[in-house]
């Protein structure tokens, strides 16, 4: 496998920015998701490591070498694609076979390879059948398998399990997580599912708008978001956000709407202290909000607004007057619209944001 560089790639079609001064370096073996939103650039960054793009500044390296200038047949990268792109009136061996036809590799070895492929992505039942015979699962099984012949030094996936229903995509997620470990494959993997980008990854590269916003763990990335876009981005439900100031005197935040007080840890106040009376971005997660019978101390009155059930967890929407919160609760929580509860905020799941800059105060 091999080692794949980004150095300040900036892509422009015209007046248009695509990417701007990208920056990303995926180890050896390793599994790095690119995500963000439709139009984020993502597709962009790939085909420019394809090589199907020229850039208009920065480069590409594979292993420390630069790709500017060596044409996409030759960077040895395989791009497996959303729409599986496959031949139609070509046998699934068939199409397996064509990378390796091109290559003028002996049929005796292509036969050998396509089938220990076949076997590994579970698809050598199908050798037979043509594109058209075969599910969506299936299809994207063999776009990867003519990847996975040409044992390439990097793999390139764009969003190739969009077109899959919910439970298939669950399954490949599984599927693909497993061939990479096998493969010891360095994989660069485009999605616009945070799901399936904190699942797969090893580390994931958060793009927005051509600009890289972070490049973390997933866990990182979930727990120590840089910005406001990733705090907003990253997390099922989304992050709670209300508009605050920190009364150093009383070591308490005070919510803009509400005077609702806000208490903080020792850490916490180590950082806010800094930041005494400026507006600030209070972000607390579903997670880290509790409800309970109203009557605690620590808790502020509230009502509840909505209740979506979803089997395994329940989202409470809830109002403290005009500051509206979603919360998550364990399925056996019983709530209904109109009740009025206590509300308490887990203290150690409180991030803070500066509304001019939008980053993540530390």
């Amino acid at each position: 496998m091999a080692t794949l560089e980004l150095q300040k790639v900036t892509k422009q079609f015209g007046k248009t920015t695509a990417l701007q001064d990208v920056s990303i370096s995926v180890h050896d073996g390793e599994f790095l998701v690119l995500l963000g939103p439709t139009g984020a650039g993502k597709t962009t960054a790939l085909r420019c490591v394809a090589g199907l793009e020229r850039l208009t500044r920065g480069d590409v390296l594979l292993d420390g070498a630069p790709q500017g200038i060596i044409p996409p047949a030759l960077r040895d990268v395989v791009m497996v694609f959303q729409s599986y792109a496959l031949y139609p009136r070509k046998t699934v061996y068939q199409n397996m076979a064509f990378p390796l036809e091109a290559r003028h590799m002996p049929a005796k070895q292509q036969d050998v390879l396509i089938r220990e492929v076949a076997h590994k992505l579970r698809i050598d039942a199908y050798l037979d059948r043509k594109p058209a015979q075969l599910s969506g699962g299936q299809q994207q099984r063999v776009a990867l398998g003519r990847a996975m012949v040409r044992n390439p030094r990097v793999y390139l996936m764009d969003e190739p399990l969009t077109n899959l229903d919910f439970q298939l995509r669950v399954e490949m997620r599984s599927e693909l997580k497993r061939l990479q470990r096998e493969l010891r494959g360095t994989f660069f993997y485009v999605t616009n599912d945070q799901v399936e980008a904190m699942s797969l990854a090893d580390r994931i590269a958060v793009l927005n708008k051509g600009v890289l916003q972070q490049l973390d763990t997933p866990e990182k990335v979930y727990q120590e978001p840089k910005n406001l876009f990733v705090a907003n981005f990253i997390g099922n439900p989304r992050m709670n956000f209300i508009d605050c100031t920190y009364d150093k005197a009383a070591r308490q935040l005070v919510t803009t709407q509400e005077n609702w007080r806000i208490s903080t840890t020792d850490a916490q106040r180590v950082v806010l202290d800094r930041h005494a009376s400026q507006k600030l971005i209070l972000g607390i997660r579903a997670e880290d909000i509790m409800l309970e019978t109203l009557g605690g101390t620590e808790q502020h009155a509230c009502e509840v607004y909505v209740v979506e059930p979803l089997g395994d967890r329940l989202l409470v929407d809830v109002r403290v007057g005009e500051i509206r919160l979603r919360v998550k609760m364990p399925p056996t929580f019983e709530t209904k619209p109109g009740d009025r509860l206590g509300l308490s905020l887990h203290a150690e799941g409180l991030h803070f944001f500066a509304p001019d800059t939008e980053q993540r105060i530390v």
